[in-house]
């Protein structure tokens, strides 16, 4: 048994990690000056999920640090300074209903104010699957162990979009699918051997919107 464990043990280590696919469609020119901004926001409007803000958050910090770095607007701050025009039931869907926002002399004004150019709408959720294996556990006269193997599939697909606030159209979007076997493996102690796909997902869309909204990205 515990050849098997350490066996097991020894391919998890190896084989959690995460495969990272970013794909990307243009459909307008991209360009950002110095001192000009971004906005970077979660779709929070899907039926069953929302697009969580600790991932925004990712995505954003990973656009604003680096030497291609891009000053972003953090994601709480627009919405406050908005309120209530981006609020789940009232933020635009579509690039027509910014159309329509725009016209609003107060919510031109706050955006102005901002010098943001282009707001970007990330959306999408990582599920689990593939659950396989088992644990059990008990407590002796020696204290307690765990013995037993657990696996799963997480996969985080994540979609952002990107609108020129000059033309009010959207300029294009890039998706990214991220994908990674995790373990548990328990002999006396479990060791968790999870797959980074949340983060792999955020490095490569985070990476990817900096050449895309630079003008760089094909």
């Amino acid at each position: 048994m515990y050849k098997v464990l350490g066996a097991a043990l020894l391919m998890a280590a190896l084989g959690a990690c995460t495969t990272t696919h970013i794909d990307q469609f243009r459909q307008g020119t991209t360009h950002i000056k110095k001192g000009e901004s971004i906005v970077i926001l979660g779709r929070r409007q899907n039926i069953g999920y929302d697009t969580a803000g600790t991932f925004v958050n990712c995505v954003a910090t990973t656009v604003a640090t680096g030497d291609d770095r891009i000053k972003v607007v953090p994601e709480q701050e627009f919405l406050d300074a908005m309120f209530p025009y981006f609020e789940p039931r009232t933020a635009p869907m579509r690039t027509a209903n910014l159309k329509q926002l725009m016209t609003i002399s107060a919510a031109k004004k706050r955006i102005e104010d901002y010098g943001i150019e282009y707001i970007v709408w990330v959306d999408g959720t990582t599920l689990r699957s593939d659950r396989s294996g088992g644990m059990s556990c008990g407590i002796g006269p020696g204290g307690g162990a765990c013995f037993g193997f657990g696996s799963w599939q997480d996969d985080s697909k994540f979609e952002a979009e990107v609108w020129d606030l000059n033309t009010l159209e959207s300029v294009g979007s890039i998706s990214t699918d991220s994908n990674g076997q995790s373990y548990v493996p328990a002999l006396v102690v479990p060791i968790p051997l999870i797959a980074q796909v949340e983060a792999g997902a955020c490095s490569g869309l985070g990476n990817q919107l900096k050449l895309f909204i630079g003008g760089k990205g094909s």
